[in-house]
């Protein structure tokens, strides 16, 4: 990972990497309650995912409004994940302008591929450079959609 932490401002918002102005509670209440792709996720497995991950926190002053997260060996490859923004702050162009940052930080240049997922935000996607496989027939994935719900009533069992 980094070894400085990088800001960006824009308009009276803040972009950081700085991982202790994160708000975790921020972040899993909407990845949890909000977003389709890690519905019912525990607390403990976004801590987790931060710990290990480049994240990049939208702040108003304090207050955080956005979200992305970079899975990247810094070399070669690099995964945009866990992208949102608060509701109240969106058609601003608070969305695009977060990926621009993610994609313009030192340690992410030169990179052979990005990759991400996304149900519903192609058009965002596509502004900021990224296009549909050329080959989705190359591409394979296990995918377990339901393994927080799966997880959650494995433990209420017990």
């Amino acid at each position: 990972m980094p070894t400085a932490f990088v800001e960006f401002q824009q308009d009276g918002y803040t972009i950081s990497t700085d991982p202790s102005r994160l708000d975790i509670d921020t972040i899993h209440a909407y990845l949890a309650n909000e977003s389709y792709w890690a519905s019912g996720i525990p607390l403990a497995i976004v801590k987790k995912s931060i710990e290990n991950s480049l994240c990049f926190g939208l702040y108003e002053q304090e207050k955080q409004i956005g979200f992305a997260r970079v899975i990247s060996d810094q070399a070669t490859f690099a995964w945009l994940c866990d992208v949102f923004i608060l509701k109240p702050y969106r058609g601003r162009g608070l969305g695009k302008w977060l990926v621009h940052c993610v994609l313009s930080h030192p340690e992410l240049q030169n990179l052979r591929s990005w990759l991400l997922s996304t149900q519903d935000a192609h058009g965002l996607y596509a502004k900021c450079g990224f296009k549909t496989t050329e080959r989705p027939g190359a591409w394979m994935t296990i995918r377990n959609a339901d393994v927080y719900h799966h997880q959650a009533n494995q433990n209420s069992v017990d």
